[in-house]
């Protein structure tokens, strides 16, 4: 069985690639200081590097966790930037749920499936 696992740290790798298929692990934005658009904006960025660098690109999502430090307050302006990054008829499994994250300033974070090409 063939895993290669990329930007491997202590307890994780950041992307995980087996069978045709991406793993990365929860992604979040660079700066906390901005409010929730800027923070997803950082995120997909983020994202998109490490789709890149395993070999894959947000065309291929298959699913998406995403977790909303306060769904009430964030929904609306995740989605605004998600529906302009995500390619036309790419619809990934979506999962968005509210939870506690790593800082108490950062608003969101997601953990992405992807297949190869």
């Amino acid at each position: 069985m063939s895993i290669r696992r990329l930007r491997t740290e202590a307890r994780y790798s950041e992307i995980v690639v087996h069978n045709g298929t991406v793993y990365l692990a929860g992604q979040l934005a660079d700066d906390y200081g901005g409010g929730i658009e800027e923070q997803t904006r950082q995120t997909l960025a983020n994202v998109d590097r490490l789709l890149a660098e395993a070999g894959s690109d947000r065309s291929r999502l298959l699913s998406v966790t995403i977790y909303l430090r306060d769904m009430a307050a964030d929904y609306a302006g995740l989605n605004a930037v998600w529906d302009a990054w995500l390619p036309a008829g790419c619809a990934p499994a979506r999962a968005c749920v509210e939870a506690r994250l790593y800082s108490g300033d950062a608003r969101v974070e997601m953990t992405v499936v992807a297949a190869l090409p």
